[in-house]
């Protein structure tokens, strides 16, 4: 704050005590601030599982849990590298082919069951570029010629990319 223009000598006290205590508050927040920067220095960066108050400790997983856990783990990223074997076969760039899945993963489908044809069609919508709907195309037919049944119904699945046909 400046001041501009001749003041009375009483405003001027009243500026002068004014600053001043705007200066004493300063300093009081610098001296609980330098306290709280002490303390934070002090404060332990990582704590044992067994320091911590037992309603807080985290639950362990039982040795088969843990294996379960990482054989489903192992059975996913197998599957995917999988698919992205397969996309790689019409990609022009193949480093491409785990983040185009992350996209067909990341898609909208449309599940249209057909019980008379014993079917159930996984329409894929379509994705940002032409050239990834091709190879999402492609990854559709050799998913569909696995002739795979959708577990506990027996649906053959089909795989097709766009919209299902409305009657």
């Amino acid at each position: 704050m400046t001041l501009e223009e001749p003041l009375s000598d009483e405003a001027v006290r009243y500026y002068e005590q004014f600053q001043g205590r705007r200066q004493a508050r300063i300093e009081e927040l610098k001296r609980a601030l330098e306290q709280l920067q002490t303390k934070r220095r002090q404060t332990a960066r990582q704590i044992a599982v067994n320091e911590l108050p037992e309603k807080e400790r985290f639950p362990r997983l039982r040795v088969e849990r843990k294996q379960f856990v990482d054989t489903i783990k192992m059975i996913a990223y197998r599957a995917e590298t999988a698919l992205a074997e397969t996309l790689r076969e019409k990609m022009a760039r193949r480093d491409d082919a785990r983040a185009l899945l992350r996209q067909i993963f990341d898609t909208e489908i449309d599940l249209v069951p057909d019980p008379e044809a014993r079917t159930l069609t996984v329409y894929l919508h379509h994705l940002t570029q032409a050239a990834h709907d091709a190879a999402a195309g492609y990854l559709c037919e050799e998913l569909t010629a696995t002739e795979t049944v959708f577990p506990g119904t027996e649906l053959r699945m089909v795989y097709k990319m766009g919209s299902p046909e409305i009657p």
